[in-house]
């Protein structure tokens, strides 16, 4: 098939290298917010390449596809604020077991036609609202982090000290990405951070007390040593629930994602994706190896979409990505430095959750029934600080208002069945 498409080495290097520098941010962002659930700095940078080079060259050499994997921003937020650390008895290593898991399964699911089923059934407006939830989530946590918005305990948040050196390095940061954006730069996540982190180092706030380069590590070893603990671990804390959102979130975005880079690149075929399946496999094998070592489920990055607009056509872009993550990987003490500042790194955050909220413009507003659990999805996200609550809440409400308005046949059996499950999450699950 790599015959068929028009490609040249030139332009699929050139490609490689737009993808990497779009979606590099994801090696200080991930690790960063990981590092809130107690997981070592350097344990989830090193989980955070593994998984990612892992996942983007099954996808290159395997699916044949210029479409990058990494560790999904929304998940990683998930595990560390709605999993973690709101259970206080439950630790990081139990939380990957449900990674784990959800990896086993989802690899399962990749396997049969069970998965491209379920995205076909499942309403689009639901679809487009849990991006655009997950994108306030994210854009909340990206203005917390950098100070700009705080608590305030009569309303709950309040805008931050804007004299603080933090939140104008960060105003700084953000203004200065969205300029290289508006030029249309390839990487502007990338290039922003690196301008703020050069003016962090000029004002003294960036430091490099230890190098700049390093051999990777893994301070706490594998993670995940058996499948046996894993699966008893989440029977043990009735992790079931967490295991049932990562996979649904990541049912959605990584196809959602692989189809729309896939159109763009003009490789489907009658408005199929050839080789479906092995493109679906990618992701899920990463998220099950990402688990191992201790990074959050995985997807595939929309951030592809830049090297497919450099030219990337084959999987030859996906296996450049690769490779440049792996180089990335003795730069360790560097990228550990840069995420000790969050004004260096939450703006990209706040940027790529500004990006995920697009997708309201495709939802139906004129059709209550449609637009209000979109709503309550977009909404109930950030305010609950849970993911999984938004998913529910919109899987419930969206069938229920299509019986009040006497549309139920329009429902797919298999959303009534959804709702039914999240009902009983909601009602007898941790959430």
């Amino acid at each position: 098939m790599i015959n068929q498409r028009k490609w040249t080495w030139k332009q699929e290097v050139i490609a490689g290298l737009t993808t990497f520098f779009t979606m590099a941010y994801i090696m200080v962002v991930n690790p960063l917010i990981l590092a809130d659930a107690g997981l070592p700095f350097e344990q989830g940078f090193t989980a955070t390449i593994i998984a990612t080079v892992a996942g983007t060259l099954i996808m290159g050499l395997w699916a044949n596809y210029p479409i990058a994997i990494a560790p999904a921003m929304g998940l990683n937020a998930y595990f560390a604020y709605s999993v973690v650390k709101a259970e206080g008895a439950l630790t990081y290593t139990v939380a990957f077991s449900a990674v784990f898991v959800a990896g086993v399964v989802f690899v399962l699911l990749s396997l049969t036609p069970l998965r491209s089923k379920l995205i076909e059934v499942i309403p689009d407006n639901l679809k487009y609202a849990i991006t655009a939830g997950i994108g306030l989530f994210i854009t909340f946590i990206g203005l917390r982090l950098t100070g700009l918005v705080t608590d305030r305990p009569t309303n709950l948040v309040a805008l931050g000290d804007l004299h603080s050196p933090q939140v104008v390095l960060a105003l700084i940061g953000l203004g200065v990405t969205l300029v290289f954006l508006s030029l249309n730069l390839n990487g502007a996540l990338f290039f922003g951070m690196v301008v703020t982190g050069l003016l962090a180092c000029l004002n003294g706030q960036l430091t490099f007390e230890k190098g700049l380069i390093s051999t990777p590590s893994l301070p706490n070893g594998l993670i995940v040593l058996s499948p046996i603990q894993a699966f008893s671990d989440v029977a043990s804390y009735g992790l079931y629930a967490v295991v049932f959102s990562f996979l649904l979130v990541t049912l959605f975005d990584t196809t959602g994602t692989v189809l729309g880079v896939s159109r763009q690149a003009g490789l489907l075929v009658d408005n199929k994706l050839p080789q479906a399946e092995r493109a679906l496999v990618a992701d899920s094998a990463a998220t099950l190896i990402g688990s191992v070592f201790g990074t959050s489920p995985t997807s595939a990055y929309i951030e592809s979409a830049s090297g497919v607009a450099a030219g990337g056509r084959t999987g030859v872009t996906a296996v450049v990505v690769a490779l440049l993550f792996g180089i990335a990987a003795f730069f360790g003490p560097l990228v550990g430095a840069v995420s000790g500042i969050s004004a260096i790194t939450s703006p990209a955050l706040v940027v790529v959750g500004s990006m995920m909220l697009g997708n309201v413009r495709y939802i139906d507003w004129d059709a209550m029934d449609e637009s209000f659990p979109a709503f309550l999805v977009i909404v109930s996200m950030p305010l609950t600080s849970s993911i999984a609550t938004g998913i529910a809440l919109g899987f419930i409400s969206y069938p229920l208002m299509k019986v009040l308005k006497g549309k139920w046949r329009e429902v797919h059996l298999l959303v009534y069945i959804f709702a039914i499950l999240f009902i009983y999450q909601l009602a007898f699950l941790p959430h």
